[in-house]
């Protein structure tokens, strides 16, 4: 019995490693996780092996595994109709798009509904170009809004090399404001340097060929790298002043991950568009969303607006993103990702001084990530930005063998829960991290 179930696991893994393509990654050598079942902050593999997810997958499923709510109202809408074309109307598609209203900041009224967060970028793009007349668009360097030609190139994420000599023209990159590296020489807060940075390239570029300003509502996979006090209010004020839109891509920080419901909240501004995926329908099903605000949605009631996809609205999955949504609202997961964010960082702490090769951790509820270093005196990086090393995969593997799931990128190693996360399961979480960084503490040269 035990040879059968063996050969089975394994067939199951050969299945998938002979007849499918892996995301970002060489296909030789893959040794991947083989998952039956997820529950709450857990997963477990066809061997009995239980991994707390401790980067909400990519850092995505923000209620939790396995919730029998939305379980139940897919179940039903299937039941119904599982697919109608994006001209007709569904029930949910309305009431989606009315609780989108009601939740987002400012007027913004009206959603467009895509499949993912990197279809959402390319809409929001193209609605701001149609909109304004304009041709260029903004972004950081240190960004990712998605894996599309067009997103991929908006982004400053390496990922786009390989096939940027087909990237999308008129994108124009900016730095970051990193106050842990800045690129100015400013000491801890970089707001305004950043922000005069920000507007010469405006000025270079002419400002009136800018169509939109994209920024991620908060740093995810660049690293967590937190907008300085006044950044993004000095965005918007910015582009305000030259009639250029403010795009704010919610995709990894929306839906409560940084204890509030979306992150942008945290400074105070209102954006023309949002962008929205992942914790929408906490990937149990795949949805992305542009909601426009009341001026752009009022100029395409005479005006042709030229996007479409097969899949807008599907049913199934607005279904499945209310249900989420009011499991974050019934659950309060939205106040516990802001609790549990305080207490991951006093924790951090603790850790801070335990292990020398930690040079900086970054968070905002729960999105954080640590940054490792060689040496905290100089900052060197414990890998470099854009290299393959062995020292990732190592550290990769620990997480792995230890019975943990988190995203590991260079020398970020990422700590994003589900926000159902508790205290005990926090700890849990730590201990396992605490034993991977005696790794990186092997390298450290201070």
């Amino acid at each position: 019995m035990q040879i059968d179930t063996i050969t089975n696991n394994q067939q199951i893994i050969k299945n998938s490693i002979d007849h499918t393509l892996f995301s970002w990654t060489k296909q030789g050598g893959l040794n991947p996780m083989n998952i039956e079942r997820g529950e709450g902050v857990y997963l477990y593999d066809r061997d009995g092996k239980r991994y707390l997810d401790f980067s909400s997958q990519l850092i995505s499923v923000n209620i939790g595994h396995g919730h029998p709510k939305v379980i139940e109202a897919v179940n039903k809408q299937m039941k119904e109709v599982c697919y109608i074309y994006p001209g007709a109307v569904t029930k949910v598609r309305g009431e989606l798009g009315k609780k989108l209203a009601e939740i987002t900041p400012g007027d913004l009224t009206k959603t467009f509904f895509t499949l993912g967060g990197a279809d959402a970028i390319e809409n929001a793009i193209k609605l701001a170009r149609v909109y304004t007349g304009r041709h260029k668009i903004v972004t950081l360097y240190r960004s990712y809004h998605g894996g599309t030609y067009g997103a991929i190139t908006a982004g400053g994420d390496p990922r786009r090399h390989p096939v940027d000599s087909q990237q999308m023209p008129n994108v124009v990159h900016v730095q970051n404001p990193y106050a842990y590296r800045c690129h100015f020489g400013c000491e801890g807060v970089c707001t305004q340097g950043c922000l005069k940075h920000l507007e010469s390239i405006l000025e270079y570029e002419n400002p009136y060929s800018v169509a939109a300003i994209i920024l991620e509502g908060e740093s995810g996979s660049s690293g967590c790298i937190k907008y300085p006090p006044g950044y993004w209010k000095g965005v918007k004020e910015l582009a305000d002043r030259y009639g250029i839109l403010t795009i704010d891509d919610e995709v990894m920080s929306g839906f409560g991950r940084t204890g509030k419901m979306f992150a942008i909240e945290h400074h105070g501004v209102e954006p023309d568009m949002i962008c929205m995926a992942k914790g929408l329908t906490s990937s149990y099903l795949p949805l992305g969303a542009v909601i426009v605000s009341k001026k752009i949605a009022d100029y395409f009631d005479n005006n042709y607006m030229p996007i479409g996809l097969t899949y807008s609205a599907h049913a199934v999955s607005c279904a499945a993103a209310l249900a989420v949504l009011k499991v974050y609202e019934e659950e309060n997961l939205v106040e516990n990702a802001a609790a549990m964010g305080r207490y991951l960082e006093e924790k951090m702490e603790g850790l801070k001084q335990k292990h020398p090769s930690i040079g900086d951790f970054r968070n905002t509820g729960l999105l954080g990530c640590i940054e490792l270093v060689k040496n905290r005196a100089t900052k060197e990086p414990l890998v470099a930005w854009n290299t393959a090393s062995e020292i990732t995969g190592r550290l990769f593997s620990k997480i792995k063998e230890l019975g943990m799931f988190t995203f590991v990128k260079w020398n970020f190693v990422f700590m994003a829960p589900p926000l159902c996360i508790t205290k005990e399961q926090i700890d849990e979480g730590l201990d396992i991290i605490s034993e991977v960084l005696k790794i990186a503490d092997e390298y450290y040269e201070g």
